[in-house]
């Protein structure tokens, strides 16, 4: 850490935005795509957990295909809304000042992330919401789920607040690129010798000291 203290402001800022921007995009480009969110199971969108029961009762009885189906769809959603990170992930780096770059470089493996979460969650729930129900609406989703949830609320089995499928979907696909982001972030710390950029490596080198 002592070593830091030998770079100068304008490189440490210029190093923690280079790496912040690296980062995210690569979480944005890993997650947007076909599979992004359901081929990969840290990310992976499930049935939500107060449907869980119903999801069983329908495998028991035949019909799991219908969840199957949900699942799938829900995943595709996310997959679809997550590009639009893209430019105000951008946007959040070059606006940030030098007191949020000195808290971040010295504020732990994911403090870059959570800087992310504070300035851009809002607006990428603008942003994603209407895709994630632009892509429900093309497959009919909504009606299927509802109807699924629907009969699972007349169960008891369904918390109604729940059966909202659209807010599910981009709060999850949400949660998995602030997770992605954070991963990008804690491998840049730990390799910084790896991301093969020199301002990175000069000023998360020096933290590693």
């Amino acid at each position: 850490m002592a070593q830091l203290d030998r770079i100068s402001n304008r490189d440490a800022i210029a190093g923690l935005k280079a790496a912040l921007e690296k980062g995210s995009q690569a979480a944005v480009a890993q997650l947007g795509r076909t599979d992004g969110f359901f081929g990969d199971p840290r990310v992976k969108i499930p049935l939500p957990d107060s449907l869980k029961r119903a999801e069983t009762l329908m495998r028991r009885v035949g019909m799991g295909r219908y969840a199957d189906e949900l699942v799938l769809a829900m995943n595709r959603a996310a997959e679809e809304a997550v590009p639009e990170a893209r430019q105000l992930f951008v946007d959040s780096v070059r606006k940030m000042t030098v007191q949020d770059a000195k808290g971040i470089l010295t504020g732990g493996e994911t403090a870059g992330t959570e800087y992310f979460r504070r300035t851009t969650r809002q607006q990428l729930h603008n942003r994603f919401l209407p895709i994630v129900k632009h892509a429900t609406a093309k497959v009919n989703l909504t009606s299927k789920y509802n109807e699924y949830a629907e009969k699972g609320v007349a169960l008891g089995l369904v918390k109604k607040q729940d059966a909202d499928l659209d807010e599910y979907v981009t709060q999850k696909a949400l949660d998995g690129l602030y997770l992605m982001v954070a991963e990008e972030e804690k491998k840049i710390r730990k390799d910084p010798v790896g991301t093969g950029t020199a301002i990175i490596r000069k000023v998360f080198g020096a933290l590693l000291q």
